[in-house]
């Protein structure tokens, strides 16, 4: 725009030169197509200017001096073949006794036809270049009828001429009309078109309102962009004070190319502008925008001009669809669980910003029935550094997030554990499923390593309600930001179901493969959530306490599994073993060796439990779990045993001491005798994670050894009948142990 500020200067200057040649002609009373060469010259000698006349020049003297001009072109001298102004017509008239004044008191300016081609060629340069400057060819060269100049005459200071006034304007309109501009850059190859212009004004004066109304085509190829615009309003300046103004403004327009995908989008924005030079503002008030659905009401003032210009205001946009309106721009929503997400959208903030960022402050965000409040922009454009401070009521972030799809490893692993679960059945007689083996994670990259590493983020986000995962956590706070790579999350706090949780970690993207760790303490968490699947419930429900801190390395979930180290210890309270009787397991073992068969089995579908606590020890994505404790009503479990979170698998064993059937009325095979009191009766616990306490049965190998430990008890204690006291104690305490072997 400055060089078209300039080109249409310079177009000015020509015809003011024009101007000053013809009254050179009227002077000496001759029609001025006779002196069309020396205008020409004129022209070139004195503003570097090829000015070719093809059309006659029409004038009149007095009281108006007139000028029409037709067919004519402007080039630079330097490319006299490549002219980049071509005029159909012009005319003017000045009044003559004023300008004696030094007042230009004009009628109707009529500009028809004009064509300004500006090109600048591969090598930046442009084919205006050079105007505005004598032709320095004819520097040394003196024309005819002039005396060749002194060299080096001795230079005498002249006396300071007071600064001259500015010419006072007075005219009645101008009219521009069937014009155009066309601009091509062949280094950067981009072109700007703008064509069918027509401008009309009032009469122009200082100090008054002038009527302007102007419309015009753009476009441009980098993008491919079209569009329409007309602008009305009345504009006011005073010169002497620097103040501009621009009263009423009414702009409406269409627009339509690549950017916008195919749509075409209809805008409009009325208000009142000013510009004040000599304080350094601009203002826009009563500020209206449009944009098809969008509508907006504000204002924005902009101070220090003469620096680093400081940006104020606010901004009010009334309820839209901005599913709807971000179509209408072209722009391709990501897919999202809920089509219906982002129907509702409203926001009222004040602006804050400079040349460097814009930040939404006292921000009052309304979207899909959520409120938020605080501030959000960007601090510094060049960083691309993003802040957010935002408190709000709810967010079901569910309903943004990608669809969920199941991959072919996901569904061969639901495949198999169905299978595995299937040949459990529900008596636990059957033999135990191997360890998986089927991968149970992707490979596929997760985070975006290159937009991190350049990531400048401050964040912090208070909510009164989170849903995430079709969990319900409440009074969620996070903090976190990201600077030259490091990512870290100081907080995120919150509550779930009574239960309340506190994590801290990072993301270290600084090096080719990322680094994660993660620090989270829970207390009373319900575990029931976490562990459900579609159409598969829960194998254990209880309330978490966990102490844990973990680190791995990598950026795929795969990746992430398998590089896992870390410790943690566990507590698990009132918790429930969903669909699996350990009751009628031991039951059934205990009949067994009584040689019994059971007939009133315990029928209770779940094994519920009061304590469930150990540590852990990952090392590569094998947690060892040395010392598992459980207190189950009428029995005392203890355990240890790997659980491979590479494969979701378990490979546990379980040792259990039993009181027996402790019901009013129990099954007289399932009675604990004297002889089982202190026996730990044992369990091989293996197969997929999600089996539960399905993947238990009797270890089989334990259980002889059981059998063989009561059967020396029982030989000791005929022994001891038939000897009485003939043996010594010593001597019965070896022969216990050498049964119970």
């Amino acid at each position: 725009m400055k060089a078209l500020g300039k080109i249409l200067g310079l177009f000015l200057l020509g015809l003011l030169l024009i101007v000053v040649a013809l009254l050179f002609a009227l002077t000496h009373l001759f029609d001025p197509n006779d002196y069309k060469d020396e205008i020409r010259q004129i022209a070139h000698d004195k503003a570097n200017l090829d000015l070719q006349l093809k059309g006659d020049i029409g004038w009149s003297l007095f009281p108006w001096l007139g000028l029409e001009l037709t067919d004519a072109t402007l080039a630079s001298a330097d490319t006299p073949d490549k002219p980049f102004a071509d005029l159909r017509m012009i005319g003017l008239s000045v009044r003559v006794m004023p300008l004696l004044r030094k007042e230009v008191q004009m009628s109707d300016i009529r500009v028809d036809g004009l064509s300004l081609s500006l090109q600048r060629d591969a090598k930046g340069h442009g084919n205006w270049e050079g105007v505005g400057r004598p032709a320095k060819a004819n520097a040394d060269t003196p024309q005819p009828g002039e005396q060749p100049a002194v060299a080096d005459a001795p230079s005498t200071e002249q006396p300071s001429k007071p600064a001259s006034q500015p010419l006072k304007l007075d005219i009645d309109s101008l009219t521009l009309s069937n014009s155009r501009v066309d601009y091509d850059d062949a280094q950067k190859g981009q072109q700007f078109t703008v064509e069918n212009i027509e401008l009309k004004t009032g009469a122009i004066r200082e100090g008054a309102s002038i009527p302007v109304k102007f419309s015009a085509f753009f476009g441009t190829n980098q993008p491919l962009l079209r569009a329409r615009s007309e602008v009305e309003g009345a504009l006011r300046f005073d010169r002497a004070l620097k103040r501009y103004q621009f009263e009423d403004l009414k702009l409406t327009g269409e627009a339509s190319g690549e950017p916008l995908k195919g749509k075409t989008v209809n805008f409009s924005a009325q208000g009142q502008l000013l510009l004040d030079q000599a304080a350094n503002i601009a203002e826009w008030n009563g500020l209206k925008l449009s944009a098809n659905q969008l509508r907006a009401l504000g204002e924005l003032k902009v101070r220090e001009l003469d620096k680093d210009a400081k940006l104020a205001g606010g901004i009010s946009i009334a309820a839209l669809d901005l599913r709807d309106f971000l179509d209408g721009l072209g722009v391709e929503l990501p897919a999202m669980r809920d089509a219906n997400s982002l129907k509702q959208f409203e926001l009222v903030s004040r602006l804050n910003g400079s040349s460097k960022g814009l930040m939404l402050e006292n921000l009052d965000l309304k979207l899909d029935g959520s409120s938020y409040t605080g501030s959000l922009g960007v601090a510094d454009f060049a960083k691309q550094a993003l802040r957010a401070d935002l408190k709000g009521d709810k967010l079901d972030l569910d309903r943004y997030l990608p669809p969920k799809s199941k991959d072919s490893a996901g569904a061969a692993r639901q495949a198999e554990v169905k299978e595995s679960i299937a040949d459990a059945g529900s008596n636990g007689t059957t033999p135990l499923p191997n360890a998986p083996t089927q991968q149970a994670w992707s490979d596929e990259q997760i985070l975006p390593v290159d937009r991190l590493r350049s990531l400048d983020l401050q964040l912090a986000l208070s909510l009164g309600q989170l849903i995430y995962d079709k969990q319900t956590f409440t009074d969620v706070n996070l903090k976190t930001n990201s600077r030259s790579g490091l990512i870290t999350l100081e907080e995120a706090r919150g509550k779930l179901q009574g239960g309340n949780f506190i994590s801290s970690g990072s993301i270290d993207v600084r090096q080719i493969e990322p680094i994660i760790s993660l620090e989270s303490r829970l207390n009373r968490i319900p575990i029931e959530p976490f562990l459900k699947k579609q159409e598969q419930p829960a194998p254990l429900r209880g309330l978490l306490d966990l102490d844990a801190k973990f680190n791995t390395r990598g950026n795929s979930q795969k990746a992430w599994v398998e590089a896992l180290n870390g410790n943690a210890s566990f507590l698990i309270n009132d918790g429930v073993l969903v669909n699996a009787n350990l009751e009628q397991q031991l039951c059934r073992g205990i009949a067994t060796l009584n040689r019994k068969t059971l007939n009133n089995p315990p029928t209770g579908k779940d094994t519920p439990f009061r304590e469930l606590k150990g540590s852990l020890s990952v090392r590569d994505g094998v947690a060892r779990n040395p010392d598992l404790r459980a207190q189950v009503p009428g029995l005392a479990v203890s355990g240890e045993g790997d659980l491979d979170l590479r494969v979701l698998g378990l490979d546990y064993k379980v040792g259990i001491t039993i009181e027996g059937d402790q019901r009013e009325m129990p099954d007289p095979a399932c009675q604990v005798n004297e002889r089982y009191v202190g026996i730990e009766w044992p369990l091989r616990c293996r197969g997929p994670l999600e089996m539960g306490a399905k993947a238990c049965r009797l270890d089989q190998d334990g259980m002889g050894k059981i059998a063989a430990r009561l059967a020396g008890n029982k030989l000791t204690e005929k022994l001891e009948e038939k000897l009485g006291d003939k043996v010594s104690p010593e001597l019965k305490d070896a022969l216990k142990g050498l049964f119970n072997r």
